[in-house]
């Protein structure tokens, strides 16, 4: 079955956070029914579950923020400076493990150009982790970069700090991200890798991050595996069509942040 709506949210805002897209202040409910194309209900409930996670903190009269790897609730003001996106959240780290996968030089293929608007040819680079937890492997991730920019950038560095901090060690100031969301079937090779059957149904996230020049300088193709994922849905009568109230299991998140 498809995934629900306010969970698709909810995974997307969460994995935004932890790479510390956010850092600099979250979009306003109203930008975020718009770019999700949901009702207001939807987007508090997924809120709802990131500030039970204690990744975000909602308070009245000073809107939503996220919170720091300290527990401090950072400022929901855009353009705050580079030094607030590199407050990552280390709550990943502490509890989740990256292999690198795959390390390599490329030429661009057309999609890649494309993506990364650079020539075809233009040597990039390809990265290809796995994300795991005690219980085992949760997301399979495809990333591409410009190699100019990253000719340090080891398979040691890249399993030890999130990729996003990395980019702006490099000195590329980050200033914003479009991304998609979608399913898709497990092939044999990510299967393998993400111990699931062949075809089982993944959480597909498409990522392009910008610098403050508005180029890109990551494209991530992520998938991910949503039956690690616990929720329950609350119906109750709103002044909204959608009306599912979603909470993700406190026990299931601990182990999957």
């Amino acid at each position: 079955m498809p995934l629900p709506k306010y969970h698709q949210a909810y995974l997307v805002l969460k994995e935004r956070l932890l790479d510390g897209l956010y850092n600099g202040g979250l979009p306003s409910e109203l930008e975020l029914t718009t770019e999700f194309g949901v009702s207001r209900v939807t987007i508090r409930k997924a809120l709802g579950n990131l500030v039970a996670e204690g990744l975000i903190e909602r308070t009245a009269g000073r809107g939503t923020r996220r919170v720091n790897a300290s527990g401090a609730a950072g400022q929901n003001t855009p353009g705050s400076g580079p030094s607030h996106l590199l407050d990552k959240l280390v709550a990943i780290n502490q509890s989740t493990t990256v292999t690198v996968l795959e390390h390599e030089h490329l030429p661009a293929t057309e999609s890649v150009a494309a993506a990364l608007q650079v020539g075809v040819g233009t040597k990039v680079l390809r990265i290809v982790r796995l994300r795991s937890t005690s219980d085992g492997p949760v997301s399979y991730i495809v990333t591409w970069l410009p190699a100019s920019h990253f000719r340090g950038l080891t398979k040691s560095k890249l399993e030890r700090k999130p990729i996003l901090t990395l980019i702006e060690e490099a000195g590329i100031q980050i200033s914003s991200g479009t991304q998609t969301v979608s399913a898709r079937q497990a092939d044999n090779l990510v299967a393998r890798h993400l111990a699931v059957p062949v075809g089982t149904a993944l959480l597909a996230v498409n990522r392009v991050v910008f610098d403050k020049d508005s180029k890109p300088v990551q494209w991530l193709q992520g998938l991910y595996r949503p039956d690690r994922y616990e929720y329950e849905m609350k119906l109750a009568r709103a002044g909204e069509a959608d009306t599912a109230s979603v909470w993700i299991s406190r026990e299931l998140n601990t182990r999957i942040q």
